[in-house]
C-alpha cells in the first residue's frame, strides 16, 4: 500500500495550536509559548524528530507528574563566570532558556561562561541553544545527557548503556553561522518516533536487536504499539546504535560524564537509580570581542568556511554544506510552503487537542 501524503499545515497555525494545547494543560502563558516555539523551529529547521511529535508525550508528562508546569530555575551555586542551575523537574525547553540566557550575560560580561543545567525536562534540539549564543556573537558548546534514559548500545554491545546524548557547537561567523547539533546515537529516538507514526524510515541498521542482528524496524525499540497512540521506549528488547562506531560511543559517554555526573543530575543509567527522565547540559560560552581575536576569528574564520564548502563534490549536481546550513533552506522552504506532518502523526494531535478543548486549524 502506498504511504499517504504528509498533511501541510502554516507553521503560525500550528504554533498557536501547540501553544493553546499547553496553556489548556496549565503551562502558563511564557511555558507554552516557549515550548510550542521550540517544537515548531524543531520542524522548521526539518528536525522532525524534535517537534511536534512530541506533544502528546509531554501532555502525558505533564498529566501523569512527571513533569511539572510553572517551576522555577533554581541557583544551586552563582560563581560569577560559572553557575550550577537546577530546573526541578520543569518542562526543559523553558528552563534550557533560561539558563542559555544566562550563559550568554554572564559571557558578555566576562568573556567566558559555564553553566551547568541539571533536573530539566526534555529540553529538545540543542542547536536552538547555539543559535541564540550565536544570535548574541557568542561561541558555544553543549555537552548534554539524559539522566535515567537507556535507549543506545555502546560501541561492541548489544546492551543499552548511554542515552541518545546530544551535541551541539556553534560558531558565530559573518553572514554564514556554523551550528553543529547531533546526538550521539546513529539516529535520534525522535526518529525512532517519526519513523513509528509512519515517516522518514531509518537508515538500514540504525537499531540492534539483543542477538546482534541490525535492524531498522521502530518495534526492536518500542515493541508493540498502535497505530496512533504513545510509543514506549522500555517496551523493546533491542537498542539504537552509537554513530561512528567507537568514535560515537566515546563522545556520548562524555556527554553523560559531563552533562550528566558533572551536574548532578545523574548519568544515563543504572536505571534502578532514577525515579525518573531528565535532560542535564554543561554548556560553555566564549565571546570572541573578549578574547581580542573577533576581526582576525570572523576574517579567518569565513575565509575558511567558504574554502571548506568549495570542495568539489563527490556527485554530480551536488555540493557541499556547513553543519547548520541544510536547517537555514528547510526553514525557508516550510516557512513558504507549511509544515509537512504524517497523518497518524496529525490525527493523534487533533484527538489530543479536542480532548482539551482547542480549537484545531484546518490542514491541507
Amino acid at each position: 500500500m502506498d504511504a499517504q501524503p504528509p498533511v501541510m499545515i502554516e507553521a503560525t497555525q500550528l504554533e498557536t495550536l501547540v501553544r493553546d494545547m499547553f496553556a489548556a494543560s496549565g503551562c502558563n502563558a511564557e511555558e507554552a509559548a516557549t515550548v510550542a516555539g521550540h517544537l515548531v523551529g524543531a520542524n522548521l529547521a526539518g528536525h522532525d524528530s524534535h517537534g511536534v511529535v512530541r506533544v502528546t508525550r509531554y501532555l502525558d508528562w505533564l498529566k501523569s507528574g512527571y513533569l511539572v508546569s510553572g517551576r522555577e530555575l533554581q541557583t544551586v551555586l552563582d560563581g560569577g563566570a560559572f553557575a550550577l542551575f537546577d530546573a526541578q523537574f520543569g518542562l526543559g525547553q523553558p528552563m534550557a532558556k533560561r539558563a542559555t540566557e544566562h550563559g550568554i550575560a554572564r559571557a558578555q560580561q566576562h568573556g567566558a561562561a559555564v553553566v551547568a543545567l541539571r533536573n530539566a525536562g526534555h529540553v529538545g534540539r540543542i542547536g536552538h541553544y547555539a543559535e541564540m549564543a550565536i544570535e548574541a556573537g557568542l561561541i558555544s558548546v553543549h555537552f548534554v545527557n539524559v539522566a535515567g534514559s537507556v535507549l543506545v548500545a555502546p560501541f561492541g554491545g548489544v546492551e543499552r548503556r548511554l542515552s541518545t546524548a546530544p551535541f551541539a557547537v556553534g560558531v558565530p561567523l559573518p553572514e554564514r553561522p556554523v551550528v553543529l547539533d547531533f546526538a550521539t546515537s546513529l539516529v535520534a529516538e525522535g526518529k525512532v518516533l517519526v519513523a513509528s507514526n509512519g515517516g522518514k524510515a531509518l537508515p538500514d541498521g540504525a537499531l540492534i536487536e539483543p542477538d546482534g542482528t541490525l535492524s531498522s524496524d521502530p518495534h526492536t525499540l518500542y515493541g508493540d504499539y498502535p497505530p496512533v497512540g504513545l510509543r514506549s521506549a522500555g517496551a523493546g528488547s533491542g537498542a539504537i546504535r552509537a554513530f561512528g562506531d567507537h568514535k560515537g560511543s566515546g563522545l556520548a559517554l562524555m556527554c553523560e560524564l559531563l552533562g550528566g555526573a558533572f551536574t548532578g543530575g545523574g548519568c544515563a543509567g543504572p536505571i534502578e537509580e532514577r525515579a525518573r527522565i531528565t535532560n542535564g547540559m554543561l554548556s560553555i560560552y566564549l565571546s570572541p570581542a573578549h578574547f581580542g581575536t573577533e576581526a582576525e576569528f570572523h576574517r579567518s574564520g569565513r575565509a575558511y568556511a567558504d574554502w571548506f564548502a568549495s570542495s568539489r563534490p563527490a556527485a554530480p549536481g551536488g555540493e557541499v554544506l556547513l553543519p547548520g546550513e541544510p536547517e537555514a533552506r528547510h526553514r525557508a522552504t516550510r516557512l513558504r510552503d507549511g509544515i509537512p506532518l504524517q497523518p497518524d502523526l496529525w490525527v493523534g494531535m487533533v484527538q489530543a487537542a479536542q480532548s482539551l478543548g482547542v480549537t484545531v486549524p484546518t490542514a491541507r
